[in-house]
């Protein structure tokens, strides 16, 4: 038997405002109180862990990642800090692997000073011959060399320089972007891969999240990628929970045979924002008559609906513009005039990003207990008054996007994700971004924001019976150990009480996390009680 007794923290629970022990038997939470009920329960415990003041919280969740990609960031070419057409050209002179695909992410145009990108030519010039896949930010169009489309197969009788988001010089988008991405991603060699995922399993465990969400799919990943991920985390004591989706039109077959949670996930209404490819119901304020690409059509959406509700299945879509979010509720109502109402809620079907939302669409989402799988860090990314949103939709448009708030008032079920690599794993980034965002009137307190990131990603994955995303006596001790630091008072919200997870007023809470503030840092996480990172940082004494 192995019993650990936690004292001398604070433990955030509903059990009891001011919890400062806990005890863990075979790693199943058995009791929760005082320093002074510790002593009483010492006996009970083979291992005790002083605290020394930090704070006990349940694990993060995170709803929505791509963990081989974001580890070719982590193990790859980082892009994110060019800041110009000569930055990321010297940065592939520098820093590209002499062999195999290079793969880099992350660049983003719309904050450089002149927006110019390299040219084809020019990555040809640096890189001759090899196989160069550079995606953009928001992983919906990217940079690549001669080499790369030369492998591409011919999809069909038309040459490539017809396909959909072909450029001859400038970025891919489009059709030709998931092709293209497609070949560079089989390519990739399993050493690459399997580094790639084990750093992103490891950096999500040094961030207090126990739990990830895999977002596959033939358009952003493989199925080979998927096997390879859930047989490293079924090899490996120390990584997080996996909770897979395979984002692929009707294939519920497949979904299973590759035991996903749904079909659903990253199967793409529309593309992105930043690429221009997200379907909107007006044009771009700065392309004007691009509206975007919608690649599903109703009657499509309607009929995976139907049949992954059926077969008890979650579906699931990747949706941002206003446009391809009128294109999932118009499929949710041919589902539901087929198979009703309460079987769609029931399966708890999801979107994934969901930022242009209007009230009817937040009316339907609760109607049909679909979960908004959102990403608060976009908003804080791109966001504001001269922000990426603003810049591409203009500023009215802009301030309408991430209503977290509202959706959370109307009873949406909310699970915060990062979509990484689009966005870092950075969870307690993501818990202050929905509580202070750009736009005041979208934000929810500190605590609904932490639920999101912890019981919303439980109860995306219909997991809240088992794993409740709470401490409290009988469930599984998934839980994070903080480095001590100041604790807020914090009173209810009375616009998402049902969300609070302690609802008594005056009590301690959560870190402060609002602007400007240290966020925590993770000594601890364990899954089920088994410790799956560990700073090192805690006293054991038998």
């Amino acid at each position: 038997m192995t019993a650990i007794m936690l004292r001398g923290g604070h433990v955030y629970t509903p059990v009891d405002p001011f919890a400062t022990a806990m005890l863990i038997i075979d790693g199943t939470i058995r009791w929760i109180g005082s320093d002074t009920g510790a002593d009483v329960h010492r006996d009970a415990a083979n291992t005790v862990i002083d605290l020394a003041g930090a704070l006990v919280t349940p694990a993060f969740v995170d709803a929505h990642i791509h963990a081989t990609a974001t580890g070719l960031l982590g193990t790859g070419l980082d892009l994110s800090q060019c800041h110009s057409s000569d930055d990321l050209l010297a940065l592939l002179r520098s820093n590209a692997p002499a062999h195999g695909v290079v793969w880099g992410h992350g660049w983003d145009e719309s904050s450089w000073t002149d927006g110019r990108l390299p040219s084809r030519a020019q990555i040809d010039e640096v890189l001759p011959g090899r196989v160069v896949y550079l995606a953009r930010t928001d992983v919906h169009s990217a940079l690549v060399s001669s080499a790369l489309l030369n492998l591409l197969p011919a999809a069909s009788a038309d040459p490539i320089h017809t396909w959909p988001g072909f450029d001859p010089q400038g970025p891919i988008s489009q059709h030709t972007h998931a092709i293209a991405r497609s070949v560079a991603f089989d390519g990739l060699s399993t050493t690459q891969r399997v580094a790639a995922q084990q750093w992103t399993l490891g950096r999500a465990t040094s961030c207090g999240i126990a739990s990830v969400h895999e977002m596959a799919g033939p358009k952003i990943s493989s199925a080979e990628d998927l096997k390879s991920l859930s047989a490293l985390v079924a090899d490996d004591p120390f990584a997080p929970e996996l909770v897979s989706y395979w984002g692929e039109l009707l294939e519920v077959d497949q979904a299973r045979a590759l035991g996903a949670q749904g079909c659903a996930g990253d199967l793409f209404i529309d593309g992105s924002i930043g690429s221009h490819t997200a379907a909107v119901r007006t044009a771009y304020a700065d392309v004007p008559g691009e509206s975007g690409v919608a690649y599903i059509s109703i009657e499509e959406v309607g009929q995976h609906v139907r049949a992954c509700t059926l077969a008890g299945l979650q579906a699931g879509f990747h949706v941002i513009g206003d446009h391809a979010i009128d294109i999932a509720m118009a499929g949710f109502a041919m589902a539901a005039q087929d198979v009703g109402d309460e079987r769609l809620r029931q399966v708890r079907h999801r979107l994934e990003h969901v930022e242009m939302l209007h009230p009817e669409h937040i009316v339907q989402m609760a109607r049909w207990g679909i979960v908004a799988s959102m990403q608060p860090a976009f908003d804080a990314r791109w966001g504001g008054e001269s922000g990426m949103y603003a810049s591409r939709l203009g500023r009215s448009r802009s301030h309408t996007l991430n209503p977290f708030a509202q959706l959370s008032q109307a009873g949406v079920c909310l699970a915060w994700g990062s979509d990484a690599p689009v966005t870092p794993l950075d969870p307690w980034g993501s818990v202050r971004a929905a509580a202070f965002p750009h736009v005041p009137e979208h934000a929810i307190s500190v605590r609904a924001s932490f639920a999101a990131h912890t019981r919303g990603g439980r109860r995306a994955a219909g997991q809240e019976l088992h794993q409740p995303g709470v401490l409290r006596e009988d469930a599984p001790a998934t839980l994070a150990i903080w480095a001590p630091s100041a604790l807020v008072v914090q009173a209810p919200d009375s616009r998402i009480s049902a969300w609070s997870t302690d609802a008594r007023s005056g009590t301690p809470g959560l870190p402060d996390v609002g602007p400007g503030a240290d966020l925590p840092q993770c000594w601890l996480t364990m899954r089920d009680g088994e410790v799956i990172f560990d700073t090192q940082a805690l006293e054991l004494s038998p």
